[in-house]
């Protein structure tokens, strides 16, 4: 009777632990959700369009010094990988003034879609972000990899994507054509 007892407490400590592990995970099991942006162009963006590339998401702001320490960063990952499939897109958190986005835009020449988020719709389908800069890695079949609340370490994503980026290639080389980068409207 004891020997059943102690077992069903085991199971069941077993369970907990496994659905918290899955209801806690930071990264790896959830799947990024399918938003529509609206980039400072007036483009409109799906998430879901993204798929089958890596899609690094990173949520800023105008008057947040981490954020403006990472552009130079984000800008020169983005050149060196968007040519091998890389997509990068900065969300403008709802706070910040759209002329104030669009003219930052502008001064730091930013290549990749910024998009603004002025209901914080995108910010609360990404977990509720509320502090800059908060990015997300998404690998090409959804799957957020990484989530960042601060300055990322940038060797350790641009080693990532470029892990994501061959394995991408490989699947593509063996099964179909690459996948090429289209604007979405």
């Amino acid at each position: 009777m004891k020997t059943r007892q102690s077992l069903v407490t085991l199971c069941a400590i077993v369970l907990l632990a496994t659905l918290g592990y899955l209801w806690l995970a930071p990264a790896g099991l959830q799947h990024s959700p399918d938003i529509s942006l609206v980039t400072i162009r007036g483009e409109k963006l799906q998430l879901a369009g993204y798929r089958g590339r890596p899609l690094l998401v990173t949520f800023w702001a105008t008057t947040c010094p981490g954020c403006i320490r990472e552009m130079p960063h984000l800008i020169e990952l983005y050149r060196e990988l968007h040519p091998q499939g890389l997509e990068i897109i900065g969300i403008a958190m709802d706070y910040d003034p759209p002329n104030r986005v669009l003219a930052m835009s502008k001064a730091r020449a930013i290549p990749y879609p910024i998009a603004l988020d002025i209901q914080a719709d995108a910010a609360y389908a990404f977990g509720d972000v509320r502090l800059t800069p908060t990015s997300f890695l998404i690998a090409p079949d959804g799957r957020i990899v990484y989530r960042k609340t601060g300055e990322m370490d940038m060797a350790k994503v641009r080693r990532d994507i470029l892990d994501m980026l061959t394995s991408t290639e490989s699947f593509n080389d063996d099964r179909q054509p690459a996948h090429k980068h289209k604007e979405l409207s």
